[in-house]
């Protein structure tokens, strides 16, 4: 039999006696890892945030407008739309004295928007707009599946991996907290993921802060940094005799995490009211997204501190099939001028690692939701389930002030957008994972079924 322990534990038993642990802490556990440790990433200065609408947007009043009666087109107006808090509605003639929208294009701008967009318009040259996305499905478990896996579900189950654990596998296992999701529909599933890199999934962020809170009535911060350090220096002892150095290795990283979550009050980036006193530029207030506004200070905090990769959040309100549809453009324009504060906060925020160059330099971001709304509006003054979708992409590493995709005059429905390898079709979900991945040099066919990379997507194909 081959021996795992041959480092000095007589001298860590004698400390943890010390400190007046040593009962608790006298076996090394043995933790489950992934594959072999490898040297950091070159892309570990990259960090990610993906955001989905829940319930299914109306394309219609943001990034694919429609505002004339046309086919089975009931566009948004005076008659059936609150436009009193929309900073980007303009009165265009309808019928009577009924007005539908003027459409929304700044100066310089190749890109058409709706009211909802709000004021992110004025951020066109860093905006790039997928139209024409295929989702093949009205159901809400099913779409938001498909728009963050690429694949439908099977069985009632998820059968792959979503795009943020898989970047978060790709590019931050040694990271403190490599994804933190927030209601999003971030999902570990299939081979070759790194254990590491399981989505850390909570209904809101203060739930965190809460469990990484200690106690000092019977030790310290300091005692607590000090059998951590001891366990990882041992754990590195032991890997390099041991027959199974990745597992030991393994456990070495896990404490040094163990070390910064305890040790770098690291409580104060998940809680909600230390987060809104250190981000005043987000409105918490706001009648639809104040929740939202709290995960987004809390990107911004955890990416400046270098604590975590991948930051995925949720937001609701957008499934509007009565008289709240009144309300769906308001929504959508204080969803869309959340990111548009974030996406300016990363502007003014350093790189933690990278000098001269900001956080948005090399943040990423993917906006995504189930599906869209019907392009009629319904008998109870909303619109329902429809399988058509847009998606908005900010990254450097992407081609932005433009459309890509785009759907058909009459209907709303996907139109062909490209010639794909199984011929001309509309764009798709798997499509848009598959071209955001490889934007990072990571092989799509790894982790995901379907999908072709659309270079026509990427700043450098």
């Amino acid at each position: 039999m081959f021996n795992l322990y041959r480092s000095p534990a007589a001298s860590r038993r004698a400390f943890l006696k010390a400190l007046g642990v040593g009962a608790a802490l006298g076996a090394t556990p043995f933790l489950p890892m992934g594959s072999a440790l490898a040297a950091e990433p070159a892309l570990d200065t990259e960090f990610f945030i993906f955001l989905h609408a829940s319930g299914g947007w109306d394309v219609t009043l943001w990034a694919d407008p429609r505002n004339e009666k046309r086919g089975i087109i009931d566009p948004a107006t005076t008659d059936n739309t609150d436009t009193s808090h929309l900073h980007r509605w303009v009165d265009a003639p309808h019928d009577d004295d009924v007005k539908s929208f003027a459409l929304v294009r700044p100066a310089g701008s190749n890109l058409v928007f709706g009211p909802g967009i709000g004021d992110l318009a004025e951020m066109y040259d860093r905006l790039c707009v997928i139209n024409g996305l295929a989702m093949n499905t009205v159901s809400h478990p099913d779409g938001t599946a498909f728009s963050a896996t690429g694949r439908h579900l099977s069985g009632g189950r998820v059968p792959g991996a979503s795009i943020d654990t898989v970047l978060a596998s790709e590019l931050g296992p040694r990271q403190t907290f490599p994804l933190v999701s927030v209601q999003f529909p971030s999902s570990y599933t299939g081979d070759g993921l790194d254990r590491r890199a399981v989505p850390l999934r909570v209904g809101q962020i203060g739930s965190i802060s809460k469990s990484l809170t200690r106690a000092g009535q019977y030790d310290t911060d300091a005692d607590r940094d000090a059998v951590t350090a001891l366990l990882s220096r041992e754990a590195t002892q032991v890997a390099a005799t041991s027959s199974y150095t990745d597992v030991l290795q393994g456990m070495s990283v896990q404490y040094d995490g163990l070390r910064r979550m305890l040790g770098e009050n690291l409580q104060d980036v998940f809680e909600a009211n230390r987060l809104k006193k250190e981000h005043p530029e987000l409105d918490y207030k706001a009648r639809f997204a104040g929740g939202g506004a709290v995960n987004a200070a809390f990107a911004i905090e955890a990416l400046k501190r270098n604590v975590v990769r991948c930051v995925s959040f949720a937001m609701g309100g957008f499934d509007t099939h009565a008289a709240n549809y009144r309300f769906q453009a308001e929504v959508q324009q204080e969803f869309f001028e959340m990111i548009g504060a974030m996406v300016k906060q990363l502007d003014k925020t350093p790189h933690p690692t990278l000098v001269g160059k900001k956080l948005s330099d090399h943040t990423h971001i993917l906006v995504v939701s189930d599906f869209c709304r019907t392009p009629q509006i319904n008998m109870a003054g909303g619109r329902d389930h429809y399988p058509n979708n847009s998606a908005l992409v900010i990254s450097p590493r992407f081609r932005s002030n433009q459309a890509f995709g785009k759907s058909d005059p009459d209907q709303l429905l996907p139109a062909r957008a490209r010639k794909f390898i199984d011929g001309d079709r509309a764009i798709a979900p798997p499509d848009l994972i598959a071209t955001f991945v490889s934007a990072f040099g990571i092989s799509p066919r790894k982790y995901f079924r379907d999908g072709e990379v659309v270079p026509e997507l990427l700043l450098h194909a």
